[in-house]
């Protein structure tokens, strides 16, 4: 309990430094349940997403997730025990508990912080009389449910080498183990069970059909064990097969309710009963689990949710498709919106509109041709763009979707295949056009432009860089309609520049290209991005560079400065954006990092283990400039958390302190000042109107004040004004707010 204080102590400490986050929240696909667990008026669920319980009576979801207390989000199993706390086990090996009566959570970190086991997962948990039976990677603990105090832990079984993953547990006056090396048993009497010789150990040399067990049973007298290639029942020493028909199938689970014994298998669920088998029920998807509530019947953990077989309903909560976040962008409506992968790994694409999920797809959006989005973007006019994995682009207004493909655009799809079409980047110049950005065109021509009139122009990479690469992505457009973009390709490494300088005349382009020789710190670039100053920000395998003086593109010469961020040395950059206040938010694969506005200095760092990123590989990165939203996108998951770098409004209207009245003691409390323009002046007077602090907003819409005076000190209780101006003292604006000293 000590370590878990001391994480979440730790936790509030990391928030605070450099910048304020709050609200974090975790977005996961919650589908694929690994465990389920009948309780009053629903289900309890371990799922790779996150915990949940389904209220079978409402309808209703409460999820569980790293934000709310969690360890880790990938869950194996989930129990029941004496009081009516939840059990969760995870991946990582740490062990969750959940209390509903109150809320709280638990965890217990033991295996969880074991360094001297590499593989920890928790695989099975069982609630008997006080006593939770964990079935781990390395063996079988026990843990008394009321003190969270392990009793022990076994780690040899007879023969069996040390360390066999246990996947299941039996206590059935004695105790029975389903391991990946065979099934244990404890021997009659024997009562020191971290003996190995307390253990009688069974594999194929006993009759076995696989050492690999997943469990264990007891039904009349006779001992059965489900394997990887079908079904074994015990003949005292030896084992021979039961049930024929399943041999050499592999066995998901067994569930014995009375004198039924249900045979999870696939997509199928079989049930024998008095010498006779029959199927139980056909699903659509992966059985995992199987358990039996007498109100509900059977209850499967599946691969699309829980599935309640007498309704043949599959109940999740909400969420996104799947935890794929290969690329996002927010809106001007301030939705979110994900892409999901290429290839097969592609379920189309999702939005969040802050409340809910929606999910995009050919099941759901007959429109669409094809599921593997992998790249979307929103550069402006409420239109987000889509680009696919071979199918072009698709781009979605007003609820109105439009495909462009090879078919009716000028874009050529890779040299293999014309029609193989793979967009990797959009962005809007200043005069309206849309830039496509081509991964592998056929015919060089890497950038395709869509005039607001409908009419297209593409421009091929000159002559002199070579033939047809692949692999262009990255694209962003500086404030002179500059295009940047990089190319990883055995022939080529490095950063494109391009301007049609005037449209109308093709002879006065501007193409170029830059790398190590020009001084980028490697040729190896992952994200490019234009920040509010129009300075090219470079995010390659070991750092950033700032490319500055872009405006000299158009001359014969160009005379770039590009110099190197010292706090980011070293990194691998995987994605940047940047906020309202020109800081940037920097996703590595150790975490997220957050550095001023120039550079210099590192302000905050994020990762798994002192925020509740689900992930340290961060793979994309959203912000949504009118809430101060950043969303960062992991292969385990999204995650979201509050800042006040929001965008500042154009002209005071209407100013907004909070809390009213604001008590102030010593700590972190602060006042928010709302409604605000770019680089505002503040003054707080007391009702005297004399002068009690005087700071400059951060630059945004947002500003704080701490409650004390010039000279540090906290005020005492009065009513106090807030005055804001701009520089030149033209727009003012007053609130008041009531001070409570406590």
């Amino acid at each position: 309990m000590k370590v878990h204080l001391l994480l979440i102590l730790f936790f509030s400490i990391q928030f605070l430094y450099g910048q304020e986050t709050y609200n974090w929240k975790n977005y996961t696909d919650m589908k694929n349940v690994r465990s389920v667990q009948p309780a009053a008026n629903g289900i309890w669920a371990a799922s790779s997403g996150g915990g949940f319980f389904y209220n079978t009576v409402s309808g209703e979801f409460l999820t569980l997730h790293k934000n709310d207390g969690l360890i880790g989000s990938f869950l194996n199993a989930v129990a029941i025990n004496q009081d009516g706390k939840i059990w969760f086990g995870g991946e990582e090996g740490a062990i969750d508990v959940y209390d509903p009566s109150t809320g709280q959570l638990k965890t217990i970190l033991d295996i969880y912080n074991d360094t001297e086991q590499a593989n920890k997962s928790i695989n099975n948990l069982e609630s008997i009389g006080d006593t939770i039976y964990v079935c781990t990677d390395f063996g079988l603990s026990l843990i008394d449910s009321k003190s969270y105090f392990f009793y022990d832990t076994f780690f040899k079984y007879g023969n069996f080498q040390p360390y066999v993953k246990v996947n299941s547990s039996l206590k059935a006056h004695l105790i029975y183990l389903a391991t990946s090396a065979g099934v244990a048993i404890q021997k009659e009497g024997a009562e020191n069970l971290s003996a190995p010789e307390s253990w009688n150990t069974y594999t194929t040399q006993n009759g076995l059909p696989s050492n690999n067990v997943v469990r264990v049973v007891k039904m009349n007298n006779s001992i059965i064990a489900a394997t990887d290639r079908g079904l074994s029942i015990k003949n005292d020493s030896t084992w021979s097969s039961f049930l024929p028909q399943f041999n050499n199938i592999p066995i998901d689970d067994l569930l014995l309710e009375g004198d039924s014994l249900f045979i999870a298998a696939g997509k199928m669920i079989y049930l024998y009963n008095n010498t006779n088998l029959s199927t139980f029920d056909s699903a659509t998807v992966q059985i995992n689990k199987l358990v039996y509530s007498n109100s509900l019947g059977l209850i499967a953990a599946s691969n699309a949710g829980v599935y309640e077989v007498k309704n043949r309903t599959y109940n999740y909560p909400n969420g996104p498709q799947a935890n794929q976040f290969p690329e996002l962008t927010v809106d001007n409506s301030g939705n979110l919106w994900s892409a999901s992968g290429k290839d097969n790994t592609g379920v189309g694409f999702y939005k969040y509109d802050g409340t809910k999920w929606t999910n995009y797809n050919r099941a759901t959006t007959p429109q669409l041709i094809t599921n593997a989005f992998n790249f979307v973007s929103s550069p402006a006019d409420d239109e987000v763009y889509f680009g696919s994995w071979g199918k072009g682009f698709t781009s979605l207004k007003n609820g109105t979707f439009r495909n462009f493909t090879t078919a009716n655009t000028p874009l050529v799809g890779d040299p293999s295949n014309p029609d193989f079409l793979l967009i990797s980047g959009f962005g809007k110049d200043s005069r309206g056009n849309l830039w496509v950005l081509n991964y592998w065109p056929g015919d060089s021509r890497a950038l395709g432009v869509l005039h607001p009139d409908s009419s297209w122009e593409t421009y091929a990479n000159p002559s002199e860089f070579g033939q047809a690469f692949d692999q262009h992505y990255s694209l962003a457009i500086d404030p002179y309609d500059t295009k940047w973009y990089c190319i990883r390709n055995t022939n080529r490494l490095g950063l494109f520049y391009f301007n049609e300088n005037n449209p109308t005349d093709s002879t006065d382009n501007k193409f170029g290209f830059l790398n190590t020789d020009d001084g980028l710190n490697s040729n190896f670039i992952y994200s490019v991005v234009v920040d509010k100053r129009g300075d090219i920000w470079v995010g390659t395998g070991t750092g950033v560079n700032i490319i500055t003086n872009n405006s000299t593109v158009f001359d014969n010469t160009p005379n770039f400065r590009i110099s190197s961020v010292f706090a980011l040395r070293q990194q691998t950059i995987n994605v940047m954006a940047v906020d309202p206040l020109n800081n940037k938010w920097v996703g590595t694969n150790q975490g997220l990092l957050l550095v001023n506005s120039d550079g210099s200095s590192l302000l905050a760092t994020y990762d798994s283990k002192n925020s509740p990123l689900l992930s340290d590989q961060i793979r994309s990165l959203a912000i949504d400039p009118n809430s101060g939203r950043v969303y960062v996108g992991t292969d385990e998951g999204l995650t979201s958390f509050d800042t006040p770098a929001v965008k500042p409004v154009e002209s005071f209207s209407e100013l907004f302190v909070y809390p009213n009245p604001f008590i102030i003691q010593e700590g972190t409390n602060k006042l928010t000042i709302d409604g605000l323009i770019k680089d505002t002046d503040i003054k707080i007077l007391n009702i005297e109107g004399k002068l009690i602090k005087e700071f400059s907003s951060p630059g945004g819409r947002i500003a704080s004040w701490d409650g004390k005076d010039e000279n540090g000190n906290l005020v005492g209780s009065g009513v106090y004004l807030v005055v804001a101006f701009d520089k030149e003292g033209n727009n003012v604006i007053t609130g008041k707010v009531a001070v409570l000293h406590k």
